[in-house]
């Protein structure tokens, strides 16, 4: 039952009426009509009234307060309807199918679109692409379907001129994968004769209003639709129907769907050539029949590329074949004018259905495996022409009519008859409801023999000419005696008006007039024309008609009459519905003038009672909303007791069935059968369905618990086995190397450079810190073992040299490390002074106590006058002397050692040296006079002092800087180091900022 409306709108579902009635239905549906409640339950059947206006009630926020829910929880809904189809199919893996039925107009177009749009919006929250596009080409194919199928009638601006079932292809999660599309019987004759007030197929409108010029030139065709005879009864009509965007709208969609544009242009020029077709007109002149306007000869060759001779000849004779003579029998008017329509029916009619069959190649299930992918299950949706009752009916009328009857038998036989008989086979009382059978109806029409289809085939068949007055003679002969058969020559009325019968429908009485069934049961085409068609050069054209290839003298069997064809394929459809599991939706039209406010009492009074809904409300009423089987149940429910989870052990699944049921409480609102247990209300259901679904839940988290630890504990096993592997790998890798080390090593000290030149393995990556710090102790012992060997003065030098290094490498270019360092310099680069030097120094050394002397050099010094002069440094373990060279080396000033803080030098190749001292009066000298010329000595100072500092235990700061920073006589000064071209030696000049040393330039 519906909840969550109130009672101001009526009762939600018809089962719920106090008294079952007719004009409690009747009131019930007519205010929820007036209150803009237009669907209505009864049970799990729609009933749905036209509005005749837009509702707001389609939305995706309505989608998604329908969507998983249970038909009863919402208000009635055609996305209820369609939750349930797709629920049942995804839950129970069952085909189902979902049967929209009522008369033209009634709204079963407009419904088949809402139900595949909540299909399509439910589906693929992943967004899958291949889903996406399935789903894109389901719902475009409906508006190319629609502009070549439907038509405007006086009882609706969109009627559906032919069947629709579509089924949808569904993968094991519930996601569209395929589809395809059945048509049935397109009303043909539509293309060339409208009823006043109706229009032909919206394609051929379309094409005219909605093209644009380049095309309509091309197609020879011009705007107005009054111009063409097949068409201008519709094209007088005003209408709302907005053609030129509907054009658009279809041309983008068949682009969509996958249609190339030489097919597209096809489609056009089949609708331009039927155009053309009708304004052909013949005369005679003698006995022979010509056509009138040959100009339209030569336009439709250009549109169906083929030869304008074959056309004039196809129009005008007739190619007939007696054994092995061929003969070209002439047409009369008459036989030209019959031939040029049932051309032009022909052409669109094989249009129509290459259309059909271009969306099903498109939308077909590709590459699916069912013992890969799991079952393939199906939503069935038909859409079908509504009974029909017009002023005149014919043929088709008939057709559509006899459609309805079986859908009608479909509905009785399912949701009446058989509900009924299967209470009374499961032995559960039951008091029988009387019902209308209208299986008498559908044998009228469809019986072997008797039947007014095989009627009809019968005097198809007969030699000679046979006219629909044989027909109806054979109707009256055979079914005189039949209840829901009469004509108007059985009960004596005009004679000459004989050619009318009556047929008793269950959806009431329909007079139909029998002029023409003969023709169009036949459906003759000339095989020329076939012939025409196929030997176009225009290939999308010729694939529509392969049968124009057999030879003239090729002998055929007689086709299938149009009305056993239309049999069979009902059958068939039936057949494929009885399969599914069904569900309806009954659309009723509440006036004929297509008003919003007005609800026609008798009118739908009428529909109610031929659609059965009061019949259906009584057996929903006393019947039971749900049955299934005792395993099915049980395989569904039994997790909900403990005495049927996981699996029971009562005598049978109907004791454990009832165990259950008695332990949730429902005992009251059930009944059991011998194979299936019966559910009365809709809310037992749902409330077995809410325990299944917490308990689920449970199960999952049971299920997800174990299954993670089983996962942890496989993980762990691996991780341990794992760790074990990489654990004796290491061992196996770190002993390896050591190994190939140790071998490499071995002999290390009898190799004349110790091992310098043997290269290292490459360690594993846990050895590279162990690695380096091997290196590091064979740096070292190399170190020592060549170290070891010096005298005290070498290993003073290489002390001294190392301190250089540390000091300056990276910083100055050449350090002097290559060469022997002297250290006292004055004697070897002034050896005609020498003796005066050596004489000074021993002087200097008794009288202040140095043990050695440091370094030595002659140097270009400023003085306290900023001018430069030549001077020697002696630079011993306690003092720094100045001498004057000049003066036999006399001793000018000494700086003791204790006083020196730190020495700054250039970064270039300069010998400059800045000596700072504690009283900010520092020494500023070049070292010069070395020979060979181009020798440094900076590194050697630098390192012999450092060395000397760090002996003592003393800190010496090295600066490397440009410019130097000093203090002459306590003022700040700066240094400059500046190269000259034609600078011999280098020079100090004084400077703003203080002095400017220029060397000699490159």
């Amino acid at each position: 039952m519906a909840e969550h409306e109130s009672l101001e709108f009526g009762k939600a579902d018809f089962v719920l009426l106090d008294n079952v009635s007719m004009e409690e239905f009747m009131a019930n549906l007519k205010l929820r009509f007036e209150k803009g409640r237009i669907y209505t339950y009864i049970g799990e059947v729609v009933v749905s009234v036209n509005p005749y206006r837009a509702m707001n009630i389609y939305g995706r926020d309505v989608i998604e307060q329908y969507k998983g829910r249970e038909l009863y929880e919402r208000p009635p809904h055609l996305f209820a309807i369609a939750d349930a189809a797709y629920k049942a199919m995804k839950r129970r893996n069952k085909d189902t199918c979902i049967v929209i039925s009522g008369e033209s107009g009634a709204g079963k177009t407009e419904a088949s679109k809402y139900i595949m749009q909540y299909i399509a919006a439910i589906t693929n929250p992943n967004q899958r692409a291949e889903v996406e596009r399935v789903k894109n080409m389901l719902l475009k194919s409906n508006c190319v379907l629609e502009a070549f199928g439907n038509a405007k009638t006086n009882r609706n601006d969109n009627s559906s001129r032919f069947g629709k079932y579509m089924d949808i292809n569904f993968d094991f999660k519930g996601d569209p994968i395929g589809g395809h599309i059945n048509n049935y019987l397109l009303e043909k004759s539509r293309v060339i004769f409208q009823q006043e007030g109706e229009r032909s197929f919206h394609s051929f409108y379309q094409l005219l209003r909605g093209a644009p010029d380049s095309l309509l030139r091309s197609l020879h065709i011009q705007k107005d639709p009054k111009a063409y005879n097949f068409i201008k009864v519709g094209g007088q009509l005003k209408s709302c129907i907005n053609d030129g965007a509907d054009f658009k709208a279809v041309a983008d969609a068949m682009k969509v769907i996958g249609f190339t544009g030489d097919e597209i242009q096809t489609v056009y020029k089949i609708l331009a050539t039927i155009l053309h077709l009708g304004n052909l007109t013949f005369g005679v002149d003698g006995d022979v029949t010509l056509i009138e306007n040959t100009k339209l000869v030569s336009v439709i060759r250009e549109l169906l590329s083929t030869k304008e001779e074959n056309v004039e000849k196809a129009l005008l004779y007739r190619t007939v074949a007696t054994g092995r003579d061929v003969i070209e029998k002439q047409h009369t008017t008459q036989e030209a004018n019959y031939g040029r329509d049932a051309l032009a029916k022909a052409m669109y009619e094989r249009l129509f259905c290459w259309i059909v069959s271009r969306i099903n190649d498109i939308i077909e299930v590709r590459n699916y495996d069912a013992k890969i992918h799991g079952k393939n299950t199906v939503i069935g949706v038909l859409d079908i022409y509504g009974f029909e009752i017009f002023q005149n009916n014919s043929f088709e009328q008939f057709c559509i009519n006899y459609c309805n009857e079986k859908l009608q038998q479909l509905f009785i036989q399912l949701v009446l008859k058989q509900e009924q008989e299967e209470y009374q086979r499961e032995g559960i009382p039951w008091k029988h409801i009387d019902y209308f059978n209208n299986q008498i109806i559908v044998d009228l029409v469809e019986q072997q023999h008797k039947g007014i289809f095989a009627v009809l085939d019968e005097a198809c068949m007969n030699v000679g000419k046979v006219t629909d007055e044989v027909f109806l003679q054979g109707l009256n002969t055979k079914l005189a005696k039949h209840a829901h058969y009469t004509s108007r020559k059985l009960i004596q009325e005009d004679p000459e008006v004989f050619s009318n019968q009556c047929l008793h429908h269950f959806m009431g009485y329909a007079r139909y007039s029998v002029v023409g069934f003969i023709d169009k049961n036949k459906d003759t085409l000339f095989q020329d024309f076939k012939r025409l068609l196929y030997n176009s050069s225009n290939p999308v054209l010729k694939a529509m008609w392969p049968e124009g290839k057999l030879r003239i003298t090729e002998v055929t069997k007689r086709p299938l009459t149009a009305a056993t064809l239309f049999k069979n394929s009902m059958i068939s459809l039936v057949e494929n519905l009885a399969s599914k599991e069904p569900y309806y939706v009954r659309c009723i039209k509440p006036n004929d003038v297509k008003s919003p406010l007005l609800f026609e009492h008798e009118r739908c009074r009428h529909q109610v009672e031929y659609l059965g809904l009061l019949e259906n409300v009584r057996v929903r009423r006393a019947g039971f909303a749900n049955r299934q089987t005792y395993p099915r149940f049980l395989q569904r429910y039994k997790m909900i007791s403990e005495f049927t989870w996981p699996n029971h052990d009562l005598p049978s699944d109907k004791d454990a069935v009832k165990r259950l049921l008695q332990g949730c409480g429902f005992d009251h609102d059930v009944a059991y059968g011998k194979t299936k247990v019966f559910i009365r209300t809709p809310r037992t259901l749902f409330s077995l369905e809410e325990q299944r679904a917490e308990m689920v839940q449970r199960i999952v988290l049971f299920l997800q618990k174990v299954w993670r630890g089983t996962i942890a504990r496989m993980r762990y096993r691996r991780m341990r086995a794992a760790l074990t592997i990489l654990q004796a790998y290491r061992r196996y890798k770190v002993k390896s190397y050591i190994r190939e080390v140790n071998r490499r090593f071995k002999n290390v000290r009898s190799m004349k450079d110790h091992g310098r030149h043997v290269k290292w393995p490459t360690p594993p990556k846990v050895l590279r810190r162990f690695e380096e710090a091997l290196k590091s102790i064979h740096s070292r012992w190399w170190a020592w073992t060549l170290i070891k060997g010096l005298s005290p003065e070498e290993t003073l030098q290489v002390r001294a040299k190392v301190a250089g290094l540390e000091a300056l490498k990276g910083q100055r270019a050449d350090l002097g490390l290559q060469r022997a360092w002297e250290g006292n310099y004055l004697k070897r680069d002034s050896p005609d002074t020498a003796a005066s030097f050596t004489l000074v120094s021993s002087d200097l050394q008794r009288k202040d106590k140095f043990m050695r002397v440091l370094f030595s050099c002659n140097v270009r010094k400023i003085n306290r006058f900023h001018k430069s002069e030549n001077r020697a440094v002696l630079i011993t373990d306690r003092h720094l002397y100045k001498m004057d060279p000049l003066k036999q080396y006399k001793p000018m000033k000494s700086i003791p050692l204790y006083n020196v803080t730190g020495l700054s030098v250039s970064p270039g190749k300069d010998q400059l040296v800045v000596f700072h001292t504690k009283d900010s009066r520092d020494l500023v000298v070049c070292l010069q006079g070395m020979v060979p010329a181009n020798e440094s000595r900076i590194g050697e100072l630098v390192g012999t002092l450092l060395s000397h500092f760090k002996s003592e235990k003393r800190k010496l700061q090295v600066n490397i800087a440009s410019p130097i920073q000093c203090s002459m006589n306590g003022r700040k000064c700066t240094v400059i180091v500046e190269p000259k071209i034609n600078q011999s030696q280098p020079d100090f000049t004084k400077s703003r900022s203080g002095y400017i040393l220029a060397v000699p330039g490159n």
